[in-house]
């Protein structure tokens, strides 16, 4: 398994980071969330119950077969819009096979253990395992 180059970027530069940058860095990807697209029905997005945080995913294809993921999560939840904003950035416009290759614990590379709970990366490990599962029923 392996990692698409924009996310491989984002893991080094959370590992090569101090504690106190990780933190801040989490915080900075919570602001890059961009907004769930209006053609979305946010009532037909998964919820991942595995979260303590409200959060939902959508994976789609767009019309070159590259995966456009949309993530709603609530402001008032940095650490788990943090980290679907690495998500964003790391895997929107993948390829699918580029999204299955992911390492189901790739966010363990992140070093956020010692700043995240063990129940937010339970979480984080649900998400990337609902993203995956999404794109693997798109049909391709």
């Amino acid at each position: 398994m392996s990692m698409p180059e924009r996310l491989q970027r984002i893991v080094d530069l959370f590992a090569g980071a101090p504690r106190d940058l990780r933190l801040q860095a989490l915080f900075d990807y919570s602001k890059r969330v961009p907004p769930v697209p209006e053609h979305i029905d946010q009532s037909h997005m998964e919820r991942v119950h595995e979260c303590q945080t409200p959060f939902a995913l959508w994976a789609e294809l767009d019309e070159e077969g590259r995966v456009r993921i949309a993530f709603a999560v609530p402001e008032e939840a940095p650490t788990v819009r943090g980290y679907a904003g690495i998500l964003h950035e790391g895997l929107d416009g993948e390829t699918p096979k580029a999204i299955m290759d992911v390492p189901p614990d790739f966010y363990l590379l992140l070093g956020l253990s010692d700043v995240v709970s063990p129940l937010r990366l339970r979480g984080m490990g649900a998400i990337i395992t609902r993203l995956r599962s999404q794109v693997a029923t798109l049909g391709v």
